[in-house]
């Protein structure tokens, strides 16, 4: 019963297919109408499956027939579909397919510079093929009536009527009172003017208005280099440009210069699509008639624009066109094109390729005609800037500025508060300027206070053409990236567009290595751009550390360490040191001791010590004016050597010329002192002190006389089990850490290779390893505090950050480490190191009871007597002492033990019996 029900179904179907094709094949499209929507919504629920099969039971293309069936059937007339590319595939319900690499490249915004495509040809493709506009548009006074028409006439006053009649094939309407009016070939208007005239003449007292009904359809020809050639039906409204549209458009060899509109055998228009698609002019878009045939001709001439221009393609030529008509295809050139000298690649009469340059901006040169295969390839404009002037640094406006002859440095920063940031430096800036065509570059250096204050000193130099201003800011933070210094000159705006310029050129290496490049080259730019994004990570948690949280609100990116001198200044550096040869010497210079930012500067013109003071930031309040040192580089008898004078600071810091001298190349300038000058250093005392608390020292202090300034000690005060702290010995002690974990890292790694017994798994080492460096030093200084109190020749010299904790009196002894029972005993002199072993319950199977040491309050180390022949019998405890009980870590099992044991023996017999064999 089931198999008799899906038989009747299918044949069901069947039928409807056949008739839909039918219709839509050899009928009208007016007749299409007689197809219920019924049975276009049963098609529309068959199975991919089954449509597919069914449609090429019956030799109809699927894609075909579901773009007829999706128009509207009730108007009978096709409506405009979605236009896709040429060539796209489409599944069973209709839909486009995309295959995974056009996907690709149509959501990527990054895509490489496209192929030229030519001009047009993507306006008619794939279009409908019927063109059928709506009908309810005014018609023209020109259209000519023909058989097909239907005429709508309207009589009211003395009488009231209304008629549609049709014209028949003998070009007639036939009214059924006045009989029949010939009025095929008359224009609408013609037609209007004598269907009135005659009703009037009948009937006296009634007004006329003439209309049309409906249009007739007619049959032309799309011939020629079509994309679908052939014949079809269309409304008689329709031009050649409709013909067109209903072909599918032009194929690729098709010309859209050469369109030819031909009636009964001859040429009636020639339609140029470049007219219509440039100008907009649509004046021999001719409307057909019945009969017609549009012949599109091979594609003539081509030309390749590409470029600087607003719409870079491939061009059709007509004949005797020139530049200026070619770049007035293209849409003229671009602001940022190089019109003067414009490439173009021509082939000679050799066949090969050869280049002309032409001037576009040159009334001559666009006159000059185009040769077919020519390759126009308009020039970008230099990125370079002339008049203007740059402005770096720590400025609320960085970027260019017009450029005019008495520009300064006064009118281009008129005030601080407006134009400069709140920490920026008012006292050094630099001016960066070109010296010659091989953009060598000197420096010059001002004072902005005093170019603000006085607009005729010398500080208020006067810029030329293309200098940079350099503003510093005065937080001081070495950061050893190089910047461009360009990008400086960014705003904030243009500073986001090239991040996203970045961005794109960094997705489109990703795609091409993805793509193109082998493993290890894609391994290499992962591991690059995840190091990049690492770095961004951290930057960003140290500004949000650094801010609380409130990274946007209270702290300004570009107020870190971006303007500092270390940052801004070495570009300048690195150009000044590429341009140092022989004869002209590196303009650097060198400040070095009491200033606030030590360094390597440019030498500024006419620079002097002073200057060069400004450069590092000024003195500090420790520098030592009355004498400072000067180290120069001399050359004498074809040999250089080091020249060292000294010169009164403060007076050159007066304006004495002698002292102030004029720096030269390498000159390196120290800052002395004032001596015996020191800072602050604070030792701190805690625990059981009179006074315990923070104290500054004097250089030479003892600990002796540091207690005696914090009034000693409390009676409860346990002096021997004193902790002394140093910062000089924790970082010691934090080397020697690093540098036991990097051998022991290597240590088992040999191991590793070289014992096959060796089974401590990799993971577990790299975990004690980084257990290990997570090791906080102590840097602890083992004192006998009694004896630095009673002995005067017993000291310790104090320095910066020291610590000295002296804890409350303890009267227990620890015994720690492979014990039975880790634990705590009250202390008892009459006890020795053994009696307190054996009240913790004795050493462990695996304690190594040769290495038992005793560790004193104080934290010097003792072994253990009885534990090494050469110790002593002294094995006396005291209040705060320990006892530990290493490990063995030789220790074996016994079934281990014997086994290793066994095997010895064995190879020990079987070498004395070699050996008895021999002799």
């Amino acid at each position: 019963m089931l198999e008799v029900n899906y038989n009747k179904k299918l044949a069901l179907l069947l039928s409807i297919i056949c008739t839909l094709l039918l219709l839509f094949s050899y009928v009208p499209s007016s007749y299409a109408a007689q197809v219920s929507q019924q049975q276009l919504e049963q098609f529309k629920k068959l199975p991919a499956s089954q449509q597919a099969a069914l449609a090429k039971s019956m030799g109809v293309d699927i894609n075909a027939l579901k773009r007829q069936i999706s128009s509207s059937p009730q108007s009978g007339m096709i409506e405009n579909s979605n236009v896709y590319p040429r060539g796209t595939q489409f599944d069973a319900q209709g839909n486009p397919i995309f295959s995974e690499e056009s996907q690709q490249e149509k959501e990527d915004d990054f895509d490489l510079v496209k192929e030229l495509e030519p001009f047009g040809y993507d306006v008619f493709a794939n279009a409908p093929q019927t063109f059928a506009p709506t009908m309810d548009i005014a018609i023209p006074a020109n259209y000519i009536v023909g058989p097909g028409d239907k005429i709508s006439i309207q009589v009211f006053g003395k009488e009231n009527e209304e008629l549609e009649l049709d014209v028949n094939r003998e070009g007639q309407i036939i009214f059924p009172q006045y009989g029949p009016y010939t009025v095929a070939g008359m224009t609408y208007a013609e037609m209007e003017h004598l269907l009135t005239a005659k009703i009037k003449e009948k009937v006296i007292g009634v007004d006329v208005v003439i209309g049309m009904a409906s249009l007739r359809s007619m049959r032309v020809f799309v011939l020629g280099d079509a994309y679908k050639p052939g014949p079809y039906t269309l409304s008689s409204l329709s031009s050649i440009t409709h013909a067109i549209f209903a072909a599918g458009g032009i194929s690729e060899i098709g010309s859209l210069r050469n369109v030819q509109l031909k009636r009964a055998g001859k040429l009636v228009k020639t339609l140029d699509l470049y007219d219509l698609l440039i100008k907009g002019d649509s004046s021999d878009d001719m409307l057909l008639q019945s009969g017609d045939v549009v012949f599109i001709a091979p594609v003539g001439s081509r030309v390749r624009v590409e470029g600087e221009v607003r719409r870079p393609a491939i061009y059709e030529l007509a004949q005797g066109e020139t530049f200026k008509d070619v770049i007035a295809m293209s849409g003229g050139v671009l602001p940022t094109a190089f019109a003067q000298s414009t490439i173009v690649e021509r082939f000679n009469r050799q066949g090969l390729r050869s280049v002309v340059n032409i001037d576009l901006s040159n009334a001559g040169d666009l006159a000059r005609p185009v040769q077919a295969g020519d390759a126009v390839r308009v020039m970008k404009s230099s990125e370079m800037f002339s008049q203007s002037v740059t402005l770096i640094g720590a400025v609320n406006r960085p970027g260019k500025y017009q450029w005019h002859d008495k520009l300064t440095i006064a009118e281009l920063l008129p005030s601080i508060d407006t134009h400069l940031l709140a920490n920026a430096d008012l006292n050094y800036g630099l001016v960066i300027r070109e010296i010659d065509l091989a953009k060598n570059i000197e420096v010059l250096q001002f004072d902005l206070v005093k170019a603000l204050s006085d607009k005729s000193s010398k500080d208020n130099i006067k810029l030329a053409s293309n200098d940079k201003v350099v503003v510093f800011s005065s937080i001081a933070k070495v950061d050893e990236n190089s910047i461009d210094l360009e990008l400086l000159a960014y705003t904030q705006e243009e500073l986001t567009k090239k991040e996203q310029q970045l961005a794109k050129e960094n997705f489109k290496t990703k795609q091409f290595w993805q793509k193109y490049g082998d493993e290890q080259q894609i391994a290499e730019f992962t591991q690059e751009e995840q190091a990049a994004a690492d770095t961004a990570k951290l930057f960003k948690q140290s500004i949000e550390q650094m801010s609380g949280g409130e990274l946007e609100e209270e702290i300004d990116i570009k107020e870190l360490a971006l303007f500092s001198r270390q940052r801004l200044l070495l570009p300048i550096i690195e150009k000044l040191k590429r341009q140092g040869r022989a004869g002209a010497p590196l303009q650097l210079a060198e400040i070095d001791g009491a200033v606030k930012f030590p360094g390597v500067y440019p030498l500024a013109v006419n620079a002097r010590v002073s200057e060069l003071i400004i450069a590092g930031g000024g003195l500090t309040e420790s520098a030592y004016l009355a004498r400072s040192e000067i180290t120069r580089n001399k050359i004498a008898n074809q040999g250089a050597y080091k020249e060292s004078f000294s010169i009164d600071l403060g007076k050159a810091l007066a304006g004495d010329d002698a002292n102030n001298v004029l720096l030269t190349s390498k000159d390196r300038v120290n800052i002395h002192k004032i001596p015996a000058w020191s800072e602050n250093h604070v030792v701190e005392l805690r625990g059981e002190f009179v006074f315990p608390g923070k104290y500054t020292i004097r250089r030479g202090e003892s600990l002796a006389d540091l207690i005696e300034k914090a009034g000693g000690f409390t009676p409860f005060a346990h002096q021997e089990g004193s902790v002394f702290t140093r910062v000089q010995l924790r970082d010691l002690e934090r080397q020697n850490l690093l540098k036991l974990t990097s051998d022991l890292r290597v240590e088992m790694a040999s191991k590793s290779l070289s014992d096959k017994d060796y089974t401590q798994s990799y993971t577990e080492v790299q975990k004690m390893l980084a257990d290990m460096a997570k090791v906080e030093p102590v840097g602890r200084l083992v004192v006998d505090l009694p004896k630095v109190i009673t002995d005067k020749d017993y000291d310790v010299l104090l320095e910066d950050g020291d610590v000295l904790y002296v804890p409350t009196m303890k009267n227990s002894v620890n015994v720690i480490g492979q014990v039975q029972v880790t634990s705590s005993h009250i202390y008892d002199e009459t006890l020795t190191a053994e009696d307190y072993l054996a009240k913790s319950g004795g050493s462990k199977k695996r304690a190594d009871t040769s290495r038992i040491y005793i560790i004193s309050a104080n934290g010097s180390i003792r072994e253990m007597p009885g534990s090494n022949w050469f110790s002593s019998n002294n094995t006396s405890m005291q209040p705060g002492d320990t006892v530990v009980v290493p490990l063995d870590a030789e220790y074996m099992n016994n079934l281990t033990l014997w086994t290793s044991a066994t095997t010895i023996m064995y190879n020990t017999a079987v070498a004395i019996a070699a050996i008895s064999g021999i002799n």
